[in-house]
């Protein structure tokens, strides 16, 4: 082959070898693009998760109130909160307000001054007698050395996980003791008869199946907090969530991710080993 003809071949095969590393580079950008977009972010801080600011009436007076679920959820059911009292589980969908707290609802549900919990008396939201450092108890973001509760102290005889407080070997062992009745405000209702747990096949050949415990979710949540709104009634296999709508906060991820622990946890919904009969 003449030698003008070798250098031509030879031009054009490394601009096709140039061309297929900037085709890789564009679906590799693609792929990092698509990947930050679908997988979860790293959770915060275990004193921060679960941490909400509540600070719709905070333009004046005492300023936005400081939610921290690590703290209720160590002595209340999610259940309870968010069924029978009657918390949102949408942001800003609640309406709670300083006058519905001394009404008897949301907050004031239980903090009203007179409902007694381990034997002390639980202090009154939104009182009018209420001093200004007793409303920097809920009212404290920004303000140093006003919590009664900091994470660390409180949970320091909690088993822990990598991404904080285990729950549920927390509720498991009798650290501690969820409470899922109120007088006044819940009913009372029959022992409910627990599904059996299940195995759901991933998506992926490497995933392991998602192993699923309804007994597990109903000491915290019951039926009704993940049944119809969160995971509508149907046969088996005809709702098609994936970890993407996890991530976006759908199915799963109501709770996963914000709450309960976080979808970067693989393994605890992923497990190794025996796969869970249906």
């Amino acid at each position: 082959m003449p030698t003008y003809l070798m250098r031509k071949r030879t031009r054009r095969n490394e601009r096709g070898f140039l061309l297929l590393v900037l085709a890789c580079g564009i679906l590799l950008l693609g792929n990092i693009a698509l990947a930050q977009m679908y997988l979860p972010e790293p959770p915060p801080e275990p004193s921060e998760y679960g941490k909400v600011i509540l600070d719709n009436h905070s333009k004046a007076g005492p300023g936005a109130v400081v939610f921290d679920h690590w703290l209720h959820r160590s002595k209340f059911t999610c259940r309870l909160c968010h069924v029978d009292i009657g918390f949102a589980m949408q942001a800003n969908a609640t309406g709670i307000n300083a006058s519905t707290n001394r009404e008897g609802f949301h907050c004031g549900a239980c903090h009203d001054g007179k409902r007694v919990l381990e034997g002390k008396t639980i202090f009154a939201a939104c009182s009018d007698a209420a001093n200004d450092k007793q409303c920097d108890r809920c009212h404290s973001l920004g303000k140093k050395g006003v919590r009664k509760y900091e994470y660390n102290k409180f949970t320091a005889k909690f088993p822990k996980s990598f991404y904080g407080v285990n729950w549920e070997e927390a509720e498991r062992s009798g650290v501690i003791q969820p409470i899922d009745f109120v007088e006044g405000l819940s009913v009372k209702t029959p022992k409910m008869q627990n599904r059996k747990d299940f195995s759901i096949a991933a998506g992926y050949s490497w995933v392991h199946p998602i192993g699923f415990s309804h007994e597990k979710h109903s000491i915290w949540n019951g039926c009704e907090l993940c049944h119809p709104e969160i995971f509508p009634a149907g046969n088996r296999g005809t709702i098609r969530h994936t970890m993407y709508s996890n991530v976006e906060g759908q199915y799963c991820g109501a709770c996963h991710g914000k709450v309960a622990f976080p979808l970067n946890n693989c393994q605890r919904c992923h497990p190794k080993g025996p796969v869970w009969a249906p």
